[in-house]
């Protein structure tokens, strides 16, 4: 199915009086910023505590700073842990209907267990066939894909272990506890014990809808962990200030390292006690297509470096080049790409716990959101045309510059059209963000400006703003 255009907002919705509230707070976000910071502190500060507590220093007796990937993988438990409390101590979101859950149930034991059993089998052969998945695909087994599959192994036992006692125990406070893996389970039980005509088609794909991005993205943002964390953690700021590029670099790094962190807690703590399910995954081929061409292995041969289809950095040595000499420049440029990659990962804090690709978990509103419906995909182009600066090049051919910025352009289209089919998916889902949507054409500082003139060029057409959506970490 490919995605429709975005229905007008103004045409169904009338622009409400005011935006509406979030389904996500902000002190989920920062509660989980504040996790990892302190984890990164403990993590520069290990050699200095190991002194103090008479800690080993591994097999030299050197006591280092915690900069592995494990303690890279560890910071998500410090990041994840504190949005989790929030979200159930301040926001108290286990308490919503939208979780699905009604805790006055409290069914009979023997009464769920003919559901909870069909349903166990449905998520273990999900995790099946995700793992032949993973079997089958190449790239898993190379570079940093390996850190991530050895996660993955080493989970599978406690994964399959702690999913019994959790789908009995949520079972019995399901308002409907038939959903999605229920019917995939009882498709793979087959007519021997459930009866074929018991089991949903639709419901099944929705299921695989929401697992395959779990799948797919879970394990690409687990591969990237663990090289900015070390990054981070080794570096000295003290030295690198002496340098605006290294500076620059090192903060970019940090805020990258942030979106990454809280993006793969929210694609992993998919918890309908955290009302952080995933209700629907996109249903449109479009969306899917948009998405994967930015994620490897797809993007691998597409867009990159110099051998890649659509290449917008040949011969650009980028900003730190034609700027060199000039402090003032790069401290003042730096400073614009610093901006711009804080905007990215601030469109990512404040998702909390429900950040992930292609799905609808409720609707944000506030943050950079307030602003403009896609700031992390507005904020990503920009910065690639701040930093490679793709009309400036070595070759001294303007022919390279014209391909650079045209392919760069049509990067940029790619993105417009992964927000387009992002709209069309929640249009289609949420009253809530239909009102949101609408609010922003009116009012949203960069959104309304767009809007406005865009109506301006074509008439009294549907409205299509041109700015991007947010995503994490790619």
């Amino acid at each position: 199915m490919t995605a429709p255009s975005s229905p007008s907002p103004n045409a169904q919705t009338p622009s409400p009086a005011r935006l509406p509230v979030s389904d996500v707070s902000t002190g989920v976000g920062l509660a989980g910023l504040a996790g990892l910071f302190v984890w990164i502190a403990f993590c520069r500060s290990y050699p200095e505590i190991a002194g103090v507590f008479g800690l080993g220093g591994g097999l030299s007796g050197e006591r280092g700073v915690l900069s592995g990937p494990y303690a890279a993988l560890a910071a998500m438990l410090f990041t994840a842990l504190p949005m989790a409390l929030w979200s159930v101590l301040v926001d108290k979101v286990h308490l919503r209907p939208s979780t699905g859950i009604d805790w006055s149930l409290k069914r009979p034991l023997a009464e769920v267990l003919p559901v909870s059993v069909i349903k166990l089998v449905g998520l273990w052969a999900t995790w099946a066939l995700l793992a032949a998945f993973y079997a089958l695909g190449r790239w898993y087994w190379a570079g940093n894909y390996l850190f991530a599959m050895e996660v993955l192994t080493i989970a599978v036992l406690p994964l399959v272990t702690l999913s019994v006692p959790y789908v009995i125990w949520l079972d019995r406070y399901l308002v409907e506890p038939r959903d999605g893996c229920f019917h995939f389970g009882a498709f793979v039980v087959g007519g021997g014990v459930i009866g074929r005509e018991q089991w949903d088609g639709a419901a099944i794909a929705k299921h695989w809808r929401a697992w395959a991005i779990k799948g797919f993205f879970g394990a690409f943002m687990i591969s990237i962990l663990p090289p900015g964390f070390a990054q981070v953690v080794e570096a000295n700021p003290a030295q690198l200030f002496a340098n605006p590029v290294d500076f620059v670099m090192l903060l970019v790094t940090l805020l990258f390292l942030i979106d990454v962190q809280i993006g793969t807690v929210g694609y992993l703590l998919t918890l309908r006690p955290l009302d952080s399910h995933i209700r629907s995954g996109n249903p449109f081929l479009a969306g899917w297509l948009a998405a994967l061409l930015c994620y490897p292995p797809f993007v691998w041969g597409i867009i990159g470096p110099n051998d890649q289809i659509l290449s917008y950095e040949y011969g650009t040595p980028g900003w730190a080049h034609w700027f060199a000499g000039n402090d003032t420049l790069l401290w003042g440029w730096g400073g614009l790409l610093v901006v711009l990659t804080g905007v990215y990962a601030w469109a990512t804090v404040v998702f909390g716990i429900r950040f992930s690709n292609l799905t609808y978990r409720g609707v944000l509103t506030h943050g950079p959101y307030r602003f403009t419906r896609h700031p992390a995909y507005l904020s990503k182009n920009l910065f690639w045309w701040a930093s490679v600066l793709p009309f400036l090049v070595t070759s001294g051919s303007w022919l390279d510059a014209v391909r650079n910025s045209i392919f760069l352009l049509v990067v940029g289209g790619i993105y417009y059209w992964r927000a387009r089919t992002e709209e069309a998916h929640l249009l289609a889902e949420d009253p809530k963000y239909r009102e949101y949507h609408a609010w922003m054409e009116q009012h949203g500082l960069i959104t309304a400006p767009i809007a406005r003139l865009t109506r301006r060029l074509g008439g009294n057409s549907a409205s299509r703003s041109g700015e991007a959506q947010a995503v994490p970490a790619e």
